[in-house]
Parts: structure tokens; C-alpha cells; sequence
């Protein structure tokens, strides 16, 4: 959870994210993510991506993400604020 992300490579690796979760903040079924703390926003993604949380598509996006793009994504949906 000490991993500090950089925001500009978060932006670039969200293009998967934003194909679900609304970069306005919007949550039409899908929990939104802008403006997540950035610790509960990684715990998230690690525990999908260690099977804790049960959800195959969040598992399936996560597998691959190491720790510096886990961090990015944190600090770029954490610094965007809803509409």
C-alpha cells in the first residue's frame, strides 16, 4: 500500500477500465471508481487479483497488473473528481 503510482501512467492504462467503470463518476450498475482512496483502491485490486474478491472479469483484468500499474490506476482514479 506504500506504492506511490503516477497519475499520467494511470490515465494511459485505463482505457480497459473505463470500457465498464464512467470517468464522470456515474454508477449505472457498475461501482463507480473516480475519486477512490488510493488504499482501499489497491486493496481492491489485489484481492481480485488474488482471488479474495469474486468477480471473473475484475479477476481476468487484474491478472496481469503489477504492482506500478496497480499503483498508477489508483493515482489517476483517486485524483479525478465526480461530476
Amino acid at each position: 500500500l506504500a506504492i506511490q503510482g503516477d497519475p499520467e501512467y494511470g490515465e494511459y492504462l485505463s482505457s480497459e477500465c473505463v470500457s465498464c467503470h464512467q470517468t464522470d463518476g456515474t454508477a449505472d450498475g457498475i461501482p463507480s471508481i473516480v475519486g477512490w482512496p488510493k488504499e482501499p483502491f489497491i486493496r481492491a485490486l489485489f484481492e481480485y487479483k488474488t482471488n479474495v474478491r469474486n468477480h471473473q472479469v475484475m479477476q481476468n483484468m487484474t491478472l496481469n497488473l503489477g504492482n506500478e500499474e496497480i499503483a498508477a490506476l489508483a493515482a489517476y482514479f483517486g485524483s479525478l473528481d465526480p461530476q
